[in-house]
């Protein structure tokens, strides 16, 4: 605390929307005797990198903001929501603030470095210093990168072995208290300034449909994981595809949206966890355990960061070429839960409504979408989950339905989720079904995942017929994870090289 006030700064608050763990603020309020804390909409430059977010994540990232400004008013600052261009907003602010100093988070997908690139060469024009800090990553992945020799290790084996020789990742920082907001003020015609007031949802254009199940914010978050890490037996067992996929009370910890966002600290979780790892002789590990889904979050953010074109298949090195159907029908009708698959329509319901789904669920719709049944590309599957997911992470999303597809990372191509055997697994009497779907909750439980081979008469008596009230199969499951199971084992065979390139774990 001893360090010198002297800037003007503008603080930034991109993913890092908390208190803790920021480092970045830290250097902030430390160094500064004005603080302008900005966060920008940028609707245009959103649009032209195809950025999809939906209503519902909206409302949580407005719920975040809206914390941060009511804990930045209580020290004498505020929030300013700015509207419009990007770097329109620095090139003039830098001037009319009169600012000496820009901090911020590191991002790493590629156009957003694009984009901080062009911000620094402004800041740099008119003589603003940048502080930067790595924050919303475990390590820097660019460090990672050298520490693997100038690549992105792209098997988890080959990153966990990284991982390892790296030793844990630096400690979480403090948390900004009264005490580092205390010589830190702002003008009176700042404070008052309502241009940069709060962004609301109809002033983007968007409703939300549903009541928000998961709501933003630091406070949430930290509740979360306080919540998340009560029951020490159940993190040191915690083996993720043990959890359930279809149980209406989230079976893993649903944190995963505060750590998208940045109201949760992805590190604050790591050595949370390591406290409990500690003190116990044995746990769960890598890749199932807690650790490991941290570890995975790390391997696809720096794979997507130094792999070119990684959120697309064309020139793509990692992902297969595979020759999609375009079926515009058969998209719509997966994407507004009309398959005629029960499970499948249930999952893509909840994701509608809710922002959420597990992990395993996210695994049947996608599979389903992909190799599994309708052969549409994971590119618009992509598209809809970022529209719909809380937690919609450009790296993750990539590489998740990259796995999901078997175009890149996962090599176990032939194994295929059923969109009736699957469910049935954890929920044999159809609850989360019936719950989702109340269409079809009089169904009695052997035909609930398969109404469509229910005798008339019970169709009748559920007060549901098939063909009418709920959609015949848009399928046949058998025949279509037959044909393309042909066709992928055809592709593989033809794009080794490709394949080569991410086979490690899963082979």
């Amino acid at each position: 605390m001893a360090t010198k006030v002297q800037h003007n700064t503008i603080h930034w608050f991109r993913k890092g929307l908390r208190f803790h763990d920021n480092p970045s603020l830290l250097h902030a309020l430390r160094t500064s005797r004005h603080v302008y804390p900005v966060y920008v909409v940028d609707q245009a430059w959103m649009r032209e990198h195809d950025i999809r977010y939906g209503a519902n994540w909206w409302r949580f990232v407005i719920q975040c903001l809206q914390e941060l400004d009511t804990r930045l008013r209580n020290y004498g600052l505020r929030l300013f929501v700015v509207r419009g261009n990007t770097e329109d907003f620095f090139r003039e602010h830098f001037g009319k603030w009169q600012i000496t100093q820009l901090t911020h988070d590191v991002d790493t997908e590629p156009h957003h470095r694009v984009r901080d690139a062009a911000v620094r060469k402004i800041a740099s024009d008119m003589r603003v210093e940048v502080v930067n800090h790595v924050a919303h990553t475990l390590y820097d992945i660019d460090r990672t990168v050298e520490r693997n020799g100038g690549t992105p290790p792209l098997t988890y084996r080959k990153f966990l072995k990284v991982y390892n020789e790296m030793g844990k990742p630096p400690k979480e920082k403090e948390t900004a208290t009264a005490e580092h907001f205390a010589n830190c003020t702002l003008p009176p015609e700042a404070l008052q300034d309502d241009k940069f007031d709060m962004v609301t949802l109809e002033e983007l254009g968007l409703r939300c449909e549903y009541p928000a199940k998961f709501v933003g914010g630091e406070t949430e978050g930290l509740k979360r994981l306080e919540k998340s890490l009560q029951d020490k037996t159940w993190v040191l067992k915690f083996e993720k595809p043990k959890t359930s996929p279809n149980s209406l009370l989230p079976s893993t910890t649903v944190l995963s949206p505060y750590i998208t966002v940045g109201c949760l600290s992805a590190r604050l979780f790591y050595h949370e966890l390591d406290k409990i790892y500690s003190k116990a002789k044995n746990h769960s590990q890598p890749p199932v355990s807690l650790h490991g889904q941290l570890i995975w979050r790390e391997f696809f953010y720096t794979a997507g960061a130094h792999t070119p074109n990684f959120s697309q298949m064309a020139g793509n090195r990692v992902c297969l070429q595979i020759p999609w159907n375009k079926n515009s029908e058969h998209l719509t009708r997966w994407r507004n839960a009309q398959t005629g698959f029960p499970w499948i329509d249930a999952v893509m319901t909840q994701l509608t409504k809710e922002g959420w789904i597990h992990h395993l669920a996210r695994h049947a719709v996608a599979c389903f979408l992909t190799r599994g049944d309708l052969w549409i590309s994971w590119e618009e599957g992509m598209k809809v989950f970022e529209e719909l997911l809380l937690d919609a992470d450009w790296s993750l999303n990539a590489g998740n339905w990259m796995w999901l597809s078997a175009s890149a990372f996962f090599h176990q191509y032939f194994r295929v989720y059923s969109p009736v055997v699957f469910g049935k697994k954890t929920d044999p009497k159809g609850t989360y079904i019936r719950h989702y779907l109340p269409v079809l909750k009089d169904f009695p439980k052997e035909y609930i995942y398969e109404p469509w081979k229910a005798p008339r008469k019970v169709q009748e008596k559920a007060g549901c017929i098939v063909g009418k009230d709920y959609p015949r199969p848009m399928v046949d499951h058998k025949e279509s994870s037959q044909r393309n199971l042909d066709i992928m084992r055809e592709v593989r065979k033809e794009q080794k090289e490709t394949v080569s390139v991410t086979l490690g774990y899963g082979k």
